[in-house]
């Protein structure tokens, strides 16, 4: 965690032209900072589209957000012009450098140094300890990690109000599939069983720099009142991976396996213990995974744990 010396009171100004692609370059320049592949770094350079993002999250003044992904501090800016404070996870040490210099608030603005997928849940813990939880999340995320981490945050059970996350498409529309579809998945149904998500707006190469091979999508995710308890075990977690694991075999077959590798030692007939579960679920042993909705996985995996503990 970085220490800041704050230099002013008054509305925050960005010290830097972020929709401008050249005062970026002379920025990176005079700086020696470059951009690196291997951590997905591009810049939103559409000022209108990082406004609309942050209003999106519909923040109540001095909202605690966590941000992933910050860069040059661009989203970072703007959360605090809407009158946010801010807690920024930036693996870059160079970019974590320049922070420094382009966010000189302390009072609104700290900063953590790594990986967010080692340093967030240390800083989760301490959160909790004090009694400031951050219910809202926004993050440019890295195309390598969005989907880890978004996962990583549910079944690790850190979940916030509300986030909105900008990430490349194909994940936006395996979070956005349906049922049938050939981009549902466990991923999917892990989203779901714990946000309502909308998308917002999908971006095009030119909205960032450097100009991405892919187009990205921006999504909104409300943590859901009515998120069934069963759905938030690991029980739940672990079946609904194993029946997606293998798309070509049906149910029955598939839970099955998922049984055998997970209570062999029962010492029952687990083919049998299969095949009541989905019965009793209201399910038939020829679907697949991906023709069943979240209340069928819901119904599928209470079924399993009390025929497990009987």
């Amino acid at each position: 965690m970085v220490n800041i010396v704050e230099k002013q009171s008054e509305p925050f100004q960005p010290l830097i032209d972020y929709d401008a692609p050249s005062a970026l370059r002379r920025y990176l320049d005079e700086h020696s900072l470059g951009m690196q592949k291997k951590f997905g770094q591009n810049f939103l350079i559409n000022g209108d589209v990082r406004r609309r993002l942050v209003q999106a999250l519909e923040l109540p003044n001095g909202a605690s957000v966590w941000e992933v992904g910050p860069g040059l501090g661009s989203m970072t800016a703007e959360l605090i012009r809407q009158g946010a404070t801010v807690k920024a996870f930036e693996i870059d040490r160079g970019f974590a450098r320049a922070l420094r210099e382009l966010i000189p608030v302390p009072s609104r603005f700290t900063l953590i140094e790594g990986d967010v997928l080692k340093t967030w849940p240390a800083e989760a813990r301490k959160e909790q300890e004090q009694g400031q939880v951050s219910n809202y999340f926004l993050g440019n995320l890295p195309y390598n990690i969005a989907a880890t981490l978004l996962a990583d945050f549910i079944e690790q059970g850190r979940y916030f109000k509300r986030l909105v996350v900008t990430i490349q498409k194909e994940v936006a529309q395996r979070m956005l599939a349906k049922p049938g579809s050939k981009d549902y998945s466990s991923f999917t149904v892990l989203c779901s069983s714990a946000y309502t998500i909308s998308p917002l707006m999908v971006l095009k190469g030119p909205s960032f720099y450097p100009v991405p091979n892919v187009d990205s999508q921006a999504v909104r995710m409300d943590l859901r009142t009515d998120r069934n308890p069963e759905a938030d075990t690991p029980l739940f977690r672990a079946m609904v991976r194993s029946l997606f694991s293998s798309r070509r075999k049906n149910l029955k077959n598939n839970l099955y396996s998922f049984l055998s590798s997970r209570y062999a030692q029962l010492g029952t007939d687990l083919s049998l213990l299969a095949e009541t579960a989905i019965t009793q679920a209201g399910l038939r042993g020829q679907q697949r995974a991906e023709e069943l909705d979240i209340d069928a996985f819901v119904r599928l995996a209470g079924r399993v744990e009390l025929l497990v503990c009987q």
